[in-house]
Order: structure tokens, then C-alpha cells, then sequence
């Protein structure tokens, strides 16, 4: 019974971390998709206002449209049932998907690979010599290389966020613009790949 219990409380608490985890994912994509499709309003022929006047009408339409859902929601809070579990089924799936602790007495030989591990490596093969890289290389870096087809600039970003992977805002190389990217020394090192062999070899001091 006890086994039960804490076996229980402990996927109660894994799929409470995937919720917390993937609804921070979620924001995050759903804010640099809408800031995206915001920036994209700017008209590069002009200058000054004028230039920034898709912008700000387009900013205008998302306020507009997030005080309706939240008039519409006011007016019928019925519309929360299907809502919040659509939004938890959707934060589920936008989470990294980690392997549960079993049972003891159901454990594996071996633990799944970290996913985070797994694209700390392709990161820094990504990166090679570079100190720096935008997001938007990388992307078509990792989609050469048979990772993230379909994805899109926003999806990466929120997927190295959810993973505790830094991204840097700002990040300007290679005489380019201020964009979002990863810089290597910001990158946590790369785990051994294998501990165990390096803690039991046997002293060759003398």
C-alpha cells in the first residue's frame, strides 16, 4: 500500500513538473511568435511613424483580441472546462519529455539518456569553433542534420528554455544585427559521457 501511495504521489508530482514546465514553454512561444508577427508589421521603406505604424496596429489587434477572449470568458466562465484542459494537453506536449523514476523494484538496467544532454551535444557540435551563433542558423544547422524538421525559430527558442538551455536576447556576430542566439561560453559544459569508467580506474601515481 505504501509503494502504491508513493508511486502514486510521485507521477502526480512528475506530471505537475511537465504542466509547470510546459505551460512556461507555451507562454514563451505563444509571446516571441506574437512579438515576431508584431516586429514583422514595420515597413522597411519608410522612416520615422510611418515606418512603425503596422507595428503598432498590429500590437493594437492583440490587445484587442486578448481583452475579447477575456470579455467572451467573463461573460461565459463555462467555456474554462474545455479551456484549461485544452491548455494542459497542449503544455503536456510542448514539455521535454523525461523519464518518470520507476519502482524500485521495476527499475531498468539503464536510465534513458537526458534530453538535455542530447542537445547540449548537438549544440556545441553546431557550434564547432564559433563563440557565438544565432538561433536562426542553428536551426537550419540542426534541420540539415535531420533534428527539429518543422520547426521554427520561436519552437527552438522555447525548447532550449524549457530545457534550462540560456539564450541570449541580444546577441550580435558576424557584423549582423541584434537577434536572439546561444553563446557557447554561456552553455553549461557537456556531461561525461562516462563517469563511472573515469571514478573507478585504478592510480597509476606512484
Amino acid at each position: 500500500m505504501k509503494r502504491a501511495a508513493a508511486a502514486a504521489w510521485a507521477a502526480r508530482t512528475v506530471t505537475a513538473q511537465r504542466l509547470a514546465t510546459g505551460s512556461h514553454a507555451l507562454i514563451n512561444r505563444i509571446g516571441a511568435r506574437t512579438a515576431d508577427w508584431i516586429r514583422a508589421g514595420r515597413r522597411d521603406d519608410l522612416t520615422g511613424l510611418a515606418a512603425a505604424l503596422g507595428c503598432i496596429l498590429r500590437a493594437v489587434l492583440v490587445a484587442a483580441g486578448a481583452y475579447l477572449l477575456w470579455r467572451v470568458i467573463r461573460a461565459a466562465p463555462a467555456l474554462l472546462w474545455a479551456l484549461v484542459p485544452a491548455w494542459c494537453w497542449a503544455a503536456l506536449r510542448a514539455a521535454p519529455r523525461t523519464a518518470a523514476e520507476p519502482a524500485p523494484e521495476e527499475a531498468p538496467e539503464e536510465s534513458e539518456p537526458d534530453p538535455r544532454d542530447a542537445v547540449l551535444r548537438l549544440l556545441y557540435e553546431a557550434l564547432g569553433d564559433r563563440p557565438s551563433m544565432y538561433l536562426s542558423d542553428l536551426l537550419k544547422h540542426l534541420q540539415e542534420q535531420g533534428h527539429g524538421k518543422g520547426w521554427s525559430v520561436a519552437d527552438l527558442r522555447a525548447r532550449l528554455e524549457a530545457l534550462g538551455i540560456p539564450v541570449e536576447q541580444r546577441l550580435r556576430t558576424g557584423g549582423r544585427g541584434a537577434s536572439r542566439g546561444v553563446v557557447k561560453s554561456q552553455l553549461p559544459p557537456l556531461p561525461d559521457p562516462h563517469p563511472q569508467e573515469a571514478s573507478t580506474a585504478p592510480s597509476t601515481a606512484a
